[in-house]
């Protein structure tokens, strides 16, 4: 959706002013992450296509315009411009997948100052939500090391619009499939399912349940072995798979219980049936840090299905992203609030072999390194192509295999701080001491 209303109430209000004063001048608004949340060395940025579509289409309709009247204090003049109003800015951002820090720039906007305002909620909203689902989605994936990992999410998300975003979000970190099959039509990811307990409890067993399931879907073989007794559900797959000489490799699902243990007993059952290549599942409230208890103890696990605690972000539900004015009319600005200091001037950030360099945007590449942010629209529409989900989920695994140690750890992690290049150090202080001096003024 792009409808105009898709904002903060105070949006209008300040557009609403701008209007009346004449204030149409040219602003930059950078986007980014004050501070990592607890446990987290990274960010993976997403959600830049959305904001891109939101851009592209964003108007009022009739019926809004209407709506806004009822309000009150925006007379005609304002609803007139409405009326006809559309994004004309240019962007420049991160791609999606990128490995990024705090202070960081995610994207930038340049725009009329109305425009660039008005569209600050839907941005900081697409950002980081699914900024926080796939930074999630790739501890997991560390956590996981060669086992694959499917996005289970769907009943659990916070909406339908959410479970949409998580299982893109989750592609982009690394994520072999999705149990969404509208996610998987849309973005082109692999479908994946089993079965639940009710159509185990349906046949009344476990062997009738999986011999009909066999025989109705050719193929889908993974067999849910939980819904009575576990290692009775792994010999019931075992005889199905025997009898029917089923085609392909069989799994089979664990979904509660000691999932180590079970794991082992079922991989040995599996061997000595001579199912070598058969596969163990499981699932059951996973996150990155039950998965890597089961790494660490060895567990012979193929695929981990991950839902609830990556579908929401469970222990990092928001981040604390910003939207912020860095530059009006030509001139830099920038806020001097405690501990909400953000620094002027439309930037790029420069990644190096061990360290970020926060720069301005028109200065020169520092020695080492390369620039990250790029533009993707200009004039009100974009300039690249869509991205494929396997070029920025392959973005996202260099970037992963690039960080230092320290920084992909689960437990207190040490996130690489970015420096900021001599040019922006300058400006920020001469900016601050004219807003200091006209401070003093008064």
């Amino acid at each position: 959706m792009a409808s105009g209303l898709l904002t903060d109430l105070y949006e209008l209000n300040m557009v609403a002013s701008y209007l009346r004063r004449g204030m149409t001048d040219t602003a930059t608004f950078s986007l980014f992450v004050r501070k990592l949340p607890p446990d987290r060395g990274f960010l993976i940025t997403a959600g830049l296509d959305d904001c891109l579509t939101f851009l592209e289409g964003f108007h009022f309709t009739g019926p809004e315009l209407d709506y806004l009247e009822t309000l009150g204090p925006y007379g005609r003049d304002l609803l007139r411009f409405l009326e006809g109003m559309h994004f004309t800015g240019d962007v420049w951002a991160v791609p999606e997948g990128t490995v990024l820090f705090a202070d960081e720039p995610i994207l930038e906007v340049s725009a009329p100052i109305a425009e660039a305002q008005i569209v600050e909620t839907m941005l900081l909203n697409r950002v980081t939500f699914q900024t926080a689902v796939a930074t999630k989605a790739a501890r997991c994936v560390l956590a996981a090391g060669r086992s694959r990992l499917v996005d289970f999410a769907f009943r659990r998300s916070q909406g339908v619009d959410a479970a949409m975003s998580v299982a893109r979000a989750s592609a982009i970190a690394g994520f072999f499939a999705t149990s969404n099959v509208e996610a998987a039509r849309r973005y082109g990811l692999r479908p994946v399912g089993t079965m639940a307990h009710s159509y185990v409890q349906a046949f009344g067993d476990d062997e009738a349940a999986f011999a009909a399931f066999a025989a109705d879907l050719p193929g889908v073989n993974t067999f849910l072995v939980d819904t009575y007794d576990t290692l009775d559900g792994v010999r019931a797959a075992i005889a199905v798979a025997r009898r029917m000489r089923l085609p392909g490799r069989i799994a089979v699902r664990l979904d509660s219980g000691d999932l180590a243990d079970l794991a082992w007993q079922s991989r040995r059952m599996l061997d000595e049936a001579g199912l070598h290549d058969a596969e163990i599942f499981a699932s059951g409230g996973l996150d990155e840090h039950a998965i890597a208890e089961l790494v660490r103890q060895g567990a012979p696990i193929d695929l981990y299905a991950v839902g609830t605690k990556v579908g929401v972000s469970a222990d990092a539900p928001s981040l604390n992203s910003a939207y912020k004015l860095v530059d009006y009319g030509g001139q830099p600005v920038m806020k001097l609030s405690a501990g909400k200091i953000n620094s002027p001037g439309a930037k790029q950030v420069f990644r190096g072999e061990t360290r970020d360099v926060i720069g301005l945007r028109d200065e020169p590449v520092p020695p080492g390194h390369r620039p990250l942010l790029v533009p993707v629209m200009t004039a009100g529409r974009r300039i690249t192509a869509p991205e494929s989900i396997t070029a920025m989920r392959d973005r996202c695994a260099d970037g992963l295999a690039h960080l230092p140690a320290s920084a992909r750890v689960l437990r207190d992690p040490q996130p690489v701080k970015a420096r900021h290049s001599e040019r922006l150090a300058l400006l920020t202080r001469r900016t601050r001491e004219e807003i200091q001096v006209k401070m003093t003024a008064r």
